[in-house]
């Protein structure tokens, strides 16, 4: 990439560029990329008419009409690529794919909250691993996340059974260098660690445990089935006693099925929403079978839900099935309100699905009843979030009674400190707006003064430290004239494109009035402390200190207010732990595997680029080490040696004595 590439500026600072970008978009069909200054894929797009779309996200008349994750996008566009396609149908089917491959930011429809849960199945590895997670990290695009599930406990419980049902792999690395574990000898996992089963029967039978989570039990046991009987045919008792042990595992697993419907034949998904004027909370009940099997909900922003719901449901549709596989789609989708684009998702949801797909709105009996069900448990999960929000709106009013301020602040910004005995020494910065962690807003400092080292530890210079790189920005800003009140008016209310948009309405530091004085000496280095509403919360009592007073605030540990200071501490500290480790982590493994002759650091960078740990390296044999860039035969053994002189101690033992002497 080049260094233009890497530095292009936003098109929004650059009015003619951008102009002539729009006059160069086609009146056709297609798919439109937006690509940040590092030529970072940011969004992916359809249109009817590319032209029409694509220009409405930088009218000025539209800015405010736009959520919140789109205003943040539009900011960083720095480069418009399109694809024209001969249909619309074709736009959509095309940017299901190129989400899929590029897995851009901004197409991700859920909140970044992390509300529901999904299970990873990595398949891009020899040997997939099968976990929960409440993050989608696509680092392959032949990983799968299936979910994601509301019903958290009954998706642990699912698990843990499927897991004791059929053979598979317990642990995240091996127990044992050269030996399996007990889980082989009882028969929970096939031997992954030390290869008994090959890649490809690992993945054949996986791919039978995936149709548990896709909702396909049904075929899963019919399937099961045959395969037992098989077994029995050919006389192989002991493989069918273990096909039966299966079935009647999965026999379990329904058997606390409780809603059923009389069309036992059917299969169906049916999509409900409720919403307010912020957000949508949307259902995804999964019907097979006469049987509910899975419960998914989205939370979605809800700008247009009130007026356009249908387009809510499009949206969740479009990202849902956009992420499954093809027998995954049931027959029938039943909707709570018609879609924008029915038909076209109809088209292109029979393509995905190999056969056709129903798309349809209940009016009256049975499956309208089931609606009406879809969308009271949606309402309560609408409930629930709306019951926190208001929770956090009280938290921050009563911080701004308890700091004194005339609003309640909506952007509160958190730093800490961690190290041990100065080594590795790092700062996290946390924020929360509107009472809630933005994580996309959190960053991490590495304390670069040459003070603070391995033995020496000083947490007042490192605060200092990170308050001066944070407002340097703001602080130069203001020595060149410009008005700090009108400058955060400005982020406030438009498209602030010049990366003056971060002030925050408080600051919290970890730590007591020495912490607090450290940092307060390095805003008036910057001629900020007039400026920043900043305080300090102490570990012991969960004190409250402001800039200059000799006690602490008179509050009440478990007061709203006071409870938010300490969310946000608790946060930054378990960032900033968090970073210390890693980079604690990666500096011990450099040091390890630079003990060893020969290894520069390009070769132990590509060491662990290829293996990604440092204990696969240990468990990799002299060829597998070879195998790596850079490596040859005779590094590949040094390697292996270092990681296991016992067994070269022991080679050299079994040699004869004149074999020694030569």
């Amino acid at each position: 990439m080049s260094q233009s590439q890497v530095s292009r500026p936003p098109l929004l600072q650059q009015p003619e560029r951008l102009k002539a970008r729009l006059a160069e978009l086609p009146g056709e069909p297609g798919c439109y990329l937006m690509r940040d200054g590092e030529d970072r894929i940011l969004y992916i797009g359809k249109a009817k008419v590319l032209r029409n779309r694509v220009r409405s996200y930088f009218q000025s008349g539209n800015v405010h009409g736009h959520s919140p994750r789109i205003r943040l996008m539009v900011r960083q566009v720095a480069e418009i690529e399109f694809i024209v396609t001969d249909s619309e149908a074709e736009a959509l089917a095309l940017e299901s794919n190129l989400i899929k491959q590029n897995q851009p930011h901004f197409n991700v429809l859920l909140k970044d909250d992390k509300k529901y849960p999904y299970l990873c199945i990595t398949w891009s590895e020899a040997y997939p691993r099968i976990f929960i997670t409440r993050r989608r990290r696509f680092r392959s695009p032949l990983d799968r996340f299936y979910g994601p599930y509301v019903d958290v406990g009954l998706l642990r419980r699912t698990l843990a059974l499927v897991k004791r049902v059929f053979p598979l792999r317990q642990r995240p690395r091996p127990l044992y260098r050269d030996r399996t574990c007990l889980n082989y000898d009882i028969g929970r996992c096939p031997g992954v660690c030390q290869q008994k089963i090959s890649s490809d029967d690992y993945h054949r039978s996986l791919r039978q445990v995936a149709m548990v989570f896709q909702g396909r039990n049904e075929e899963l046991l019919a399937l099961l089935n045959e395969q037992m009987e098989r077994y029995a045919e050919r006389l192989d008792f002991e493989s069918a006693a273990r096909v039966r042990d299966q079935i009647q595992g999965l026999d379990t697993l329904t058997a606390d099925q409780k809603m059923s419907v009389g069309d036992s034949s059917v299969s169906r998904d049916v999509i409900a929403l409720a919403a307010d004027e912020r957000v949508a909370a949307v259902q995804l009940f999964q019907m097979r079978a006469g049987k509910l099997v899975g419960r998914l909900g989205y939370m979605a922003d809800a700008v247009d839900a009130v007026e356009t719901p249908g387009l809510i449901l499009q949206r969740v549709i479009e990202e849902h099935y956009g992420q499954v596989e093809g027998v995954e789609i049931p027959p029938q989708l039943l909707l709570q309100h018609p879609l924008p684009q029915q038909a076209l998702i109809e088209d292109w949801l029979s393509e995905q699905r190999g056969r056709s797909v129903k798309l349809a709105v209940p009016q009256r009996q049975q499956k309208a009843e089931l609606i009406e069900l879809v969308v009271r448990n949606a309402s309560y999960e609408l409930q629930r979030a709306q019951r926190a929000s208001e929770q956090n709106l009280l938290a921050t009013e009563d911080l701004a009674q308890l700091l004194e301020l005339t609003t309640a602040p909506r952007r509160i910004e958190g730093f800490d400190i961690s190290h041990i005995q100065g080594s590795d020494a790092v700062a996290s910065q946390v924020v929360f707006i509107d009472g809630l962690p933005a994580k996309q807003h959190y960053r991490k400092y590495r304390i670069r003064s040459s003070s603070i080292r391995a033995g020496h530890s000083d947490d007042f210079m490192a605060m200092a430290e990170i308050m001066r790189r944070r407002f340097r920005r703001w602080a130069q800003a203001k020595a060149e004239g410009a008005d700090l009140a009108e400058l955060r008016r400005h982020a406030a209310t438009s498209l602030h494109t010049d990366g003056m948009g971060d002030w925050p309405d408080v600051v919290m530091i970890d730590g007591g009035k020495g912490q607090l004085s450290a940092v307060m000496e390095a805003l008036r280095e910057l001629n900020l402390h007039e400026d920043l509403v900043v305080c300090s919360l102490a570990k012991q009592r969960e004190e409250v200190f402001l800039p200059g007073a000799s006690a602490a605030l008179e509050s009440e540990p478990e007061q709203l207010g006071v409870q938010l200071l300490r969310r946000l501490r608790d946060e930054a500290h378990r960032f900033a732990v968090s970073f210390h480790r890693q980079q604690r982590g990666e500096r011990m493994k450099r040091s390890r595997l630079s003990d060893i002759p020969g290894l520069g650091p390009k070769r132990v960078r590509d060491l662990l680029a290829h293996f990604r740990s440092i204990d696969a390296i240990q468990l990799a044999d002299v060829a597998q080490i070879a195998a790596a860039p850079g490596m040859g035969p005779s590094l590949a053994r040094q390697v292996w040696t270092y990681f296991h002189p016992e067994a070269v101690a022991e080679a050299e033992a079994d040699q004869p004595v004149h074999e020694l002497a030569s």
